[in-house]
């Protein structure tokens, strides 16, 4: 290949190609061109790791995958296809998580670069943290759409994926989902909350059907239709001898009723409108919904539409651009309550489907079940695939940009191998030209470390406001610790008293978890002790104590030194209700889907399609912004009406960056990309900033 060819590479790169050894961490969109671009350039030595599986949905971009490799590993299948480029190579594959304990400190430090292709944040901040503790460059990189970008990441050079803020992942009202959807995100969200309820992992707050022993519930519904009693609804409430409720969920419910898809509909699309019709004041300015009945469901009310009957569409899942009718909805709703029971009823005790936007009963369902809603509050309904852009938020990536960021992260890794790390400049990939004629776009400086990251700062720190007589030591460790600060297995230590609140050895601090935090002295001004010896990481967390709201959350980051937001602190911009995924995608930073089911871990992040992105809306009365977040690749394209602004002192300005783009930065899934980097420029108010952000 090239490097084994004289006169192709400066004899210094060519030696160092040749003594090289890589990481390639994702085979997606972006990690499949990289794959290629290495083999093709003489790399000798190269290891690539993927947990996902090929999906037939990746084949129109991520060319090493075809057809009879669909459900096969990822990493695996790319490995083989690249031999066949270059025969000579050794490439050694991983079909696992980047995160799992085998791929320790001690891994990273045997390569001389890694290169991320990654597509969920909870991974990249994984890389990064092992990256910087292993003291490896790292390649960083990123695309959304037409845009993209590659930035190195080195300890004590240039700033962490972790130096700069992610936007927090945004949700909607509960009550706005279960009550009053408003949306056609409102009933997609709605759907994935039922998906959840009967064959996932549910979360009581995301319950969106009552349980069929609600009083309150199941007395709307009393006497209504006896045709409900046919289908195995029941005909009162049953009570124990001493007189209290006997309660039933909707999930122990459905599986009682066979998932009857009559039953379900009748359940889920009448009895539990009819329940929120009950509330008369929620309709005293709104519109009430209609409730939909199973033998109803094919008379002509469609909007207009032709009456339709069951035999309208053979094979309504396979019109993607179609608005589904009424009664196709209906069938899609039966055919996929059989197939994904089915596989449900299969599944060991505790375990749960995974809903995945590329597992196409799940989608289907979803698909089906907002549709119905939306025509019963009268929202406009989607084609699947406009579904499927917001149920996963994505949007189809563009299968050049993927190969142009790779071409540049090679060209990257040939710098960082001769040593040139300075010139390692960030890189961003624009649709249009900028005023200097460019499509490529390099920074003129690198951006020094954040002194105050909680990752890579000398003493890392961060301040949580805690409602501490309400937390429980449990959800401090997996809410807090994991899931927000990414810490995979923590030990925590409140010095002071010497006490072990958590402990990463399994059972030895067992008996603390369902205490509350004030409980075990854990108050106002409390600095824990925090480590995580799996990624070498340490941490104090300040307790700062807050008597939190009904419906308030329980924490939230609030440092001192600004490096994490929430909440949108120290931004004027008023948050609209929105969704993003980890994925995400959104992750599902989770993989196989729903037909092959397995357990829900928060230590575990599967690498999900790269190739797409999350999108969120954002409103205010003077500001409108539009968001266009990576799923894999975790990139956000946002546009900003606003007033003028003045230079940022964040980062040196650079001439050859005299454009409008104003600001890059990190965002979300889902979380989703190389670190945030900033630039701005006065402007007047009636210009349009156009902000990309990259996650």
């Amino acid at each position: 290949m090239a490097a084994a060819l004289r006169g192709v590479f400066p004899s210094t790169l060519q030696e160092s190609v040749q003594n090289s050894k890589i990481l390639v961490v994702g085979a997606g969109g972006i990690g499949c061109e990289i794959l290629k671009n290495l083999v093709l350039s003489g790399f000798p030595d190269i290891e690539i790791i993927d947990l996902d599986t090929i999906d037939l949905s990746n084949l129109n971009r991520q060319f090493l995958f075809h057809r009879e490799h669909v459900g096969k590993s990822k990493a695996q299948v790319a490995r083989e296809s690249a031999l066949q480029f270059n025969p000579d190579v050794r490439i050694q594959a991983y079909h696992d998580s980047i995160m799992a304990t085998e791929y320790g400190v001690n891994f990273f430090k045997k390569f001389d670069i890694v290169l991320n292709a990654l597509d969920n944040r909870a991974a990249r901040n994984h890389v990064n943290r092992m990256c910087l503790h292993a003291e490896v460059p790292l390649i960083e990189s990123g695309t959304a759409g037409y845009n993209g970008q590659v930035e190195l990441i080195k300890k004590g050079l240039t700033q962490c994926y972790e130096c700069t803020p992610k936007a927090k992942q945004k949700t909607f009202p509960g009550c706005t989902i279960r009550n009053t959807p408003s949306e056609p995100i409102h009933c997609i969200v709605w759907a994935k909350h039922l998906f959840n309820q009967l064959f996932g992992e549910s979360v009581e707050d995301e319950d969106i059907s009552p349980d069929m022993a609600d009083p309150e519930a199941n007395e709307t519904g009393e006497g209504e239709e006896k045709a409900n009693d046919k289908k195995g609804q029941p005909k009162s409430i049953p009570e124990t001898e001493t007189g209290n409720v006997v309660r039933v969920n909707t999930r122990q419910w459905a599986k009682d009723s066979n998932y009857d898809a009559a039953t379900l509909f009748n359940k889920f699309f009448y009895d539990d409108i009819k329940y929120l019709l009950s509330m008369s004041n929620l309709w005293k300015e709104r519109k009430a919904p209609t409730p939909l009945k199973w033998d109803n469901v094919l008379v002509n009310q469609d909007n207009g539409e032709k009456e339709v009957t069951a035999d309208a569409s053979k094979e309504p899942t396979r019109q993607y651009h179609k608005v589904w009718s009424l009664a196709e909805c209906a069938n899609v709703f039966a055919d996929c309550v059989k197939k994904l029971s089915t596989g449900f009823l299969k599944l060991g005790e505790g375990e749960t489907l995974v809903w995945d936007k590329d597992d196409q009963p799940a989608m289907d369902f979803v698909a089906a079940c907002a549709n119905i809603r939306a025509y019963i509050f009268e929202i406009g309904r989607k084609s699947r695939f406009e579904v499927k852009s917001m149920a996963g938020n994505i949007i189809p990536a563009i299968a050049t940009t993927n190969a142009i960021t790779a071409g540049v992260v090679v060209l990257q890794t040939f710098k960082a191998l001769q040593g040139e790390l300075e010139n390692c400049k960030s890189v961003y990939m624009r649709l249009r030209q900028n005023p200097r004629q460019q499509l490529l776009v390099p920074e003129k400086f690198l951006t020094a470390p954040n002194p105050n990251c909680i990752v890579c700062s000398s003493e890392p720190a961060v301040h949580i406001r805690i409602d501490t007589k309400r937390m429980r030591i449990k959800d401090f460790r997996d809410e807090v610790l994991i899931k927000t600060l990414n810490m995979v297995n923590p030990d925590v230590v409140e010095p002071n008293k010497g006490i072990v609140v958590i402990s990463s050895e399994e059972g030895e601090t067992e008996s603390n978890e369902e205490k509350l935090m004030s409980e075990m002295g854990i108050v106002d001004g409390v600095i824990l002790k925090c480590d995580d010896f799996f990624q070498n990481y340490e941490l104090d967390v300040i307790v700062i104590h807050f008597d939190s709201e009904r419906d308030e959350a329980l924490f939230e980051v609030a440092s001192e030194s600004n490096q994490i937001k929430q909440k949108g602190e120290e931004t004027p911009l008023k948050e609209s209700n929105g969704e993003k995924k980890s994925q995400t995608n959104e992750e599902y930073d989770e993989a196989a889907g729903p037909s092959t089911s397995k357990k829900s871990r928060v230590t575990e992040v599967v690498e999900d399609d790269d190739d797409l992105c999350l999108i969120e809306d954002d409103e205010d009365e003077a500001t409108v912004e539009d968001k266009v977040v990576a799923a894999t690749d975790k990139l956000t394209v946002s546009v900003k009406e606003t007033t003028p602004i003045h230079r940022s002192n964040k980062r040196k300005p650079s001439s050859s960056f005299n454009d409008d783009i104003t600001e890059i930065k990190d965002s979300d899934d889902d979380e989703e990309g190389p670190t945030e980097s900033k630039r701005q420029r006065r402007i007047s108010s009636k210009d349009v900033i156009e902000v990309i952000n990259i996650d």
